[in-house]
């Protein structure tokens, strides 16, 4: 879980006057990817949780496209009146600047961060039979073998990629990186020996996990998953450091008054500390965040170099 500042009692700062009747309308919310993800999952738990807190209806609004990025322009481009938000993730607002030369949208001048949701690591895991049994082990057999150690993922430029590009960075490895079309392809070639290794998202992976079909060796967060907690983190098993997180907030187009932002973030926060969202958020392998605005924007700051120089360095394409 990031560092974060309780967000109760945010100043409403310039803008109020203009806020004081907002909600008048339903609030869109819209998500950039298909429905029925994990994404879109979220975006609808959070909405039901705000719309009687705001006391209008937040509705999801699906606007599938570009990785993300159409929906994510739209939502840059619309009124900023507090009546359009978006849910971002990391693809969207981290990695996008790097791999779209000609994106629509600057994930810091075109938005305004209103709260980081959640976040959730990757778990490093290794078909059943890979003689290694620990990440030093691993990183031994892969530095005497450059090229041989195979790693799957949902495609070029996913989060799984840049974070298997950075774990060669850190540790001076050279896995060979092979694309699926998702990651349950990726995961069944693992299951069947066909593949080395992957970084996969923990709820897709567990299931294989606790039926002794794969191995874990490391998570990439910073601290041991309460789903997972025999498995150390990369910086506990040799790579102090590393971490990669795959994450997920609220966005309001730039220019939204602050005592909107402040509003929204305040809410956010109550609804994802409720209890039936904790316990939610834990089942699905979910780190509850609920930051406040300046945090939030503070990690993209963050986040948007990181992942620009694990695309240069392993000269990341999306073709």
């Amino acid at each position: 879980m990031l560092p974060r500042r309780a967000v109760l009692a945010l100043p409403f700062l310039s803008g109020a006057a203009a806020a004081q009747d907002w909600p008048s309308r339903p609030i869109r919310l819209v998500v950039p990817f298909p429905p029925g993800g994990s994404t879109d999952l979220l975006a609808r738990r959070i909405g039901e949780k705000l719309s009687p807190a705001l006391g209008q209806p937040v509705v999801v609004e699906n606007r599938p496209g570009a990785g993300g990025t159409t929906g994510s322009e739209m939502v840059a481009r619309a009124a900023p009146d507090g009546a359009t938000i978006l849910f971002g993730v990391t693809g969207t607002h981290g990695v996008a600047p790097s791999l779209f030369p000609r994106l629509g949208y600057d994930p810091l001048k075109d938005f305004a961060p209103i709260s980081l949701v959640v976040t959730a690591p990757l778990v490093l895991v290794v078909r059943r039979d890979l003689p290694a049994r620990d990440l030093a082990g691993f990183i031994a057999a892969a530095k005497a073998a450059p090229g041989d150690i195979t790693y799957g993922t949902p495609g070029n430029g996913t989060s799984m990629h840049l974070t298997g590009v950075m774990f060669d960075m850190q540790a001076g490895t050279r896995l060979s990186h092979v694309p699926y079309r998702g990651s349950g392809p990726a995961l069944n070639d693992l299951v069947a020996g066909n593949l080395a290794t992957m970084f996969g998202d923990l709820l897709v992976v567990l299931p294989q996990l606790r039926a002794g079909t794969i191995r874990a060796l490391a998570v990439t967060g910073a601290q041991r998953h309460p789903l997972l907690p025999e498995v150390p983190t990369m910086a506990e098993a040799g790579l102090p450091g590393f971490l990669a997180l795959s994450w997920q907030g609220l966005f309001a187009p730039a220019g939204t008054p602050p005592a909107i932002v402040a509003r929204l973030a305040n809410e956010v926060h109550a609804a994802v500390t409720a209890p039936d969202m904790r316990e939610f958020f834990a089942s699905q392998g979910f780190a509850i965040e609920g930051s406040a605005p300046e945090v939030f924007r503070a990690l993209l700051e963050t986040e948007i170099p990181k992942w620009a120089a694990v695309v240069k360095a392993g000269q990341v394409r999306l073709d």
